[in-house]
């Protein structure tokens, strides 16, 4: 009963831009922390352009689509992946996915309540940009990682998203890791040159929690539809990600409601009323 009482961990990974890697981290994390016997589950939360099943050749015979339809409870659309992590997929090329209202945002985080017994982290690859699914997902966590990379356009859009979450939402605490650096120097330049213009315009605090080099067997990996923690598990990109693993496990549980729409409400009132 115990476990059931602890809050779940829910950590949105986004970063504004494509491209710089965050569905690999997603996966990757996932897998890094079930490997420390984490109860995982990962949301592919890019609605319209699922990836998630891609990146690791998987077949998922139902998705979001059909818990949104009524015709599957989340339960049942859940596909077993690496590592024993438990992946919600999404729906790939349907635009109706893309373009949900607001209650429908509701209902699908709502939906994650009935399993909250069996997950300890919810991991949420958020889709790019900054459309209003991404905006519901990333508010409804705990804890969100910005994944940032060597481009000018990638530190641009990270802070646009950064801003709108501050600026409309009053979000003021963010996770960043750097993403395919290729000096430990360069890691730290791209969080400094983010967190000075969020200082100088921002009521923020960003928190470089940090870095994955760059590494072919990432690539690699993708083109064999397989994690990297399973193609490469001794690479430096691997060793790094089991390295943030350990950081974010030991990321404080949320102690109560928000009052804000969040997933897994129900066990954090549970937990809240235990104390």
């Amino acid at each position: 009963m115990m476990s059931q009482m602890r809050p779940v961990q829910v950590i949105a990974v986004s970063g504004g831009k494509g491209g710089v890697g965050k569905s690999n981290i997603s996966v990757n994390l996932s897998i890094a922390l079930a490997e420390m016997r984490r109860r995982v589950v990962l949301l592919d939360a890019d609605l319209g352009l699922a990836n998630v099943d891609v990146l690791l050749g998987i077949k998922a015979t139902h998705t979001l689509a059909d818990v949104l339809a009524g015709t599957h409870s989340l339960s049942e659309v859940l596909v077993t992946g690496p590592g024993g992590v438990k992946i919600v997929p999404a729906s790939s090329g349907v635009q109706r996915m893309a373009e949900l209202s607001a209650a429908e945002h509701a209902g699908l985080i709502n939906a994650f309540n009935e399993l909250s017994d069996q997950v300890d982290v919810l991991v949420i690859d958020t889709a790019a940009g900054i459309s209003d699914t991404v905006i519901s997902f990333v508010r409804a966590a705990n804890e969100v990682v910005i994944v940032v990379c060597d481009e000018p356009s990638s530190i641009t859009d990270a802070y646009a998203l950064i801003k709108l979450l501050n600026k409309e939402y009053g979000m003021m605490r963010f996770r960043v890791v750097a993403n395919m650096t290729r000096t430990a120097a360069e890691g730290q330049n791209m969080f400094n040159k983010l967190n000075s213009v969020c200082e100088r315009f921002l009521d923020v605090t960003l928190q470089f929690v940090g870095q994955v080099p760059f590494d072919e067997n990432v690539r690699k990996a993708v083109q064999k539809q397989k994690a990297l923690l399973e193609f490469a598990p001794a690479s430096k990109a691997a060793v790094a990600i089991r390295n943030l693993a350990q950081v974010v496990d030991r990321w404080p549980l949320p102690s109560s409601p928000t009052g804000r729409l969040e997933f897994f409400v129900e066990r954090l009132l549970l937990a809240a009323n235990a104390r």
